[in-house]
Formats: structure tokens, sequence, C-alpha cells
């Protein structure tokens, strides 16, 4: 394990460009996938508050959107590492 120092010392002398952009890029993705997961869930219950009769669909809709956020988020952290290596 790099410690911070360390990972500076490559940045600074462009050994680590790419692992450092690949970082910052797994982390957007990463906060990015919580945020919009976030908003799903939260206008969810929203929705859910409002007409509690469609409940089933929601939830549903809920997963499938999540599900893509995650996917979207998930394959972007996989690019990060591979141009990262």
């Amino acid at each position: 394990m790099l410690t911070l120092g360390a990972i500076l010392l490559q940045v600074a002398s462009g050994a680590g460009l790419a692992k450092a952009g690949a970082v910052i890029g797994a982390g957007l993705a990463a906060v990015g996938a919580g945020i919009g997961i976030g908003k799903i869930g939260g206008s969810a219950l929203e929705s859910m508050a409002r007409q509690p009769e469609l409940r089933g669909p929601l939830v549903a809709n809920m997963f499938v959107a999540a599900a893509l956020v995650e996917g979207v988020a998930l394959a972007a952290i996989a690019l990060a590492f591979i141009v990262g290596l």
C-alpha cells in the first residue's frame, strides 16, 4: 500500500499520471453512482408516499434504474483500472 507522499512523488515525476487519473476516475464513478441511486430511492419513496397503490410497479422500476446506474458505474471503475495498469 502506497502512502500519500509516495503517490504524490510518482505523480510529480510523471510516472503515475495514468494511475492517478484512473484512481480519480474510479472515485468519481463511485460518487456519481451513489448520488444517482440516492436520488432514485428518494424519488421512489416520495412517489410511494403520494400514491401508495403504485408501490409494486414503482419498486420494480426503482430496482431496474438502480441496476442500470450501478452497471455504468462498475463499467467506469473497470475501465479506470484497465487504464491504470
